[in-house]
């Protein structure tokens, strides 16, 4: 028995390294440990303001979905008008030639909207534009516009419930603007007084 503990190198013997660790070792770069004593800075809340900017025009990465599919919309718009006209019997000619008036005109308030940083305006355009192509049975092209017409509207709703709950806090809270505690009310009520107490006659 003590032969054999020896030859398998002990009970404390270390398991060899595996492959998959070492190449985890030599590719994945391993975390930084954070020193002894240090403490993890608190994320930062935006302020008041910064909510408000954000409210009021769009970030560079919303800006440049719009400037991307503005163009695709039109050209999109023109090559599904022009299957479906060439396909349309007389009688459906003019139904086709306003459905690709409304789809070229859609794209050009998507460029609008994003030179001009208006999130929701953008997001609105975007879903119209997506539901539009998809039920004329284009899913390829309608169901990327509808996803990113979705995902601005989302994002301008969380912005302005962030503002909401800067400004007014949580509700029973207690928390106003700046954390000053509840409003007070405006209207006025006047002071109660009581009536004098008679004076008792003099003997």
């Amino acid at each position: 028995m003590a032969g054999r503990r020896g030859s398998d190198g002990g009970l404390g013997a270390e398991r060899p390294e595996s492959l998959a660790d070492r190449l985890r070792r030599r590719f994945l770069k391993p975390a930084p440990e954070p020193e002894s004593g240090a403490t993890r800075s608190p994320v930062r809340s935006p302020t008041e303001d910064e909510l408000e900017a954000r409210i009021r025009s769009m970030d560079d990465q919303e800006r440049l979905l719009g400037v991307v599919a503005a163009p695709m919309a039109g050209l999109i718009g023109v090559l599904v008008g022009g299957q479906e006209i060439s396909h349309a019997t007389h009688s459906q000619l003019s139904t086709y030639y306003s459905l690709l008036g409304v789809l070229v005109a859609l794209s050009v308030v998507m460029l609008i909207t994003a030179l001009t940083r208006k999130r929701m305006y953008l997001g609105i355009s975007l879903a119209l534009y997506g539901l539009a192509v998809f039920n004329l049975h284009y899913w390829g092209f309608g169901i990327p516009f509808i996803l990113g017409g979705a995902w601005l509207l989302v994002r301008s709703y969380r912005i302005q419930r962030e503002y909401r709950e800067a400004t007014d806090g949580p509700l029973g809270s207690g928390r106003g603007r700046g954390g000053a505690g509840p409003r007070p009310s405006k209207r006025y009520t006047p002071p109660t007084t009581r009536p004098p107490r008679p004076t008792r006659p003099e003997e």
